[in-house]
């Protein structure tokens, strides 16, 4: 009975500490999606990599590296929250990028 009591008492406290977890990780995969956005609207047109951090109020929000590939675009985002990282990696062919505004189709010479 008296473990049974503990664990009433202790019950709001594992459900904070839960909550708290969470948050984190939220902000932190946040951040890192915010860095895969920045990346795509940053696709370099000669350079065949980049690599970016994202600061925000003298706080580091992600790490972006973006890498041009054969097909498509790859782009690795950590981002940052309190002492939370989280990294994302997404890969993007160009005829997506082209469906979706992010590239430019250049004009054919005639």
């Amino acid at each position: 009975m008296k473990k049974f009591l503990l664990l009433l008492l202790l019950f709001p406290f594992i459900l904070s500490a839960q909550s708290q977890y969470e948050e984190c990780v939220d902000g932190a995969v946040i951040n890192a999606k915010k860095g895969i956005y920045w990346a795509f609207e940053n696709i370099p047109e000669k350079k065949k990599s980049i690599e970016h951090d994202l600061i925000s109020k003298d706080k580091l929000i992600a790490k972006v590296k973006l890498a041009k590939e054969v097909e498509g675009v790859r782009v690795e985002s950590t981002g940052y929250f309190r002492s939370t990282k989280a990294t994302v990696t997404l890969y993007r062919s160009y005829d997506l990028l082209k469906k979706e505004g992010y590239i430019q189709e250049k004009e054919k010479k005639e």
